[in-house]
């Protein structure tokens, strides 16, 4: 029988653990080598940060109880990355087993979580799951900036200097319209929904909710344009 492992190639894949505790870390390190994957190591967020400016990892392991910086807010600072960049799996780890704590790290755009102690083989598991996820999603851009925007279309998810704006499931589903086509007019009639009105009014006023959560000035949009004749386009940075 195909194992689960085998559907990855694991050779293929660099991570990235960060955590301060060296036994932890070293132990992660060993484990996940062993596994077949490249691991690389940092002790801290700044750590992190200087490593993902150089290279590009395939999943993050992120510690939450850090000194400086924690894994919430250098998942914050990750998600707020345009592109592929921004765009790199999360697991976070701790100590922390609080409700609030997960769906903290789940808010802020981390694809797991595993509080320690854990079972190593475990989060092995979460890992081929979630890069199979990753593999089997059609390739489009992710991720768009506008100004101090940021849309993330594989989540529906908008933030403004790394902080979640509110959208409800209309608005987001838009954006994603807009930004599969970006920089190109997208037809009023090819973003009524079933659930809107056949005039596309409710399209309209949907617009005008967006821009006022993505435009330094909604009265002269930037981003988020009308395009007469046709419909809207969107024109991230």
């Amino acid at each position: 029988m195909t194992t689960t492992s085998a559907l990855i190639d694991a050779s293929r894949r660099h991570l990235l653990v960060v955590d301060d505790d060296d036994r932890i870390r070293d132990l992660l390190k060993e484990y996940l080598t062993r596994k077949g994957f490249r691991v690389t190591a940092a002790t801290d967020a700044a750590g992190a940060r200087r490593l993902m400016a150089a290279i590009r990892f395939d999943l993050l392991v992120l510690d939450v109880m850090m000194p400086g910086e924690d894994g919430f807010s250098l998942t914050r600072w990750l998600r707020g990355r345009v592109g592929d960049a921004g765009a790199a799996p999360v697991i976070i780890l701790t100590a922390r087993g609080q409700p609030d704590d997960r769906i903290e790290g789940l808010r802020l755009g981390a694809d797991d979580y595993l509080a320690k102690p854990f079972d190593p083989e475990e989060l092995v598991l979460r890992i081929e799951a979630i890069l199979r996820r990753v593999d089997s999603t059609p390739a489009e851009i992710r991720q768009v900036k506008l100004g101090r925007c940021v849309f993330d279309s594989s989540r529906g998810v908008l933030t403004a200097d790394g902080e979640p704006i509110r959208l409800t499931e209309s608005e987001a589903h838009l954006l994603k319209l807009l930004a599969r086509a970006a920089h190109a007019p997208v037809d009023r009639l090819d973003l009524i929904g079933e659930n809107t009105d056949s005039g596309g009014r409710a399209v309209d006023i949907q617009v005008t909710r967006l821009r006022r959560k993505i435009e330094p000035d909604p009265a002269n949009p930037r981003y988020l344009r009308t395009v007469r004749g046709r419909g809207y386009m969107l024109t991230p940075d």
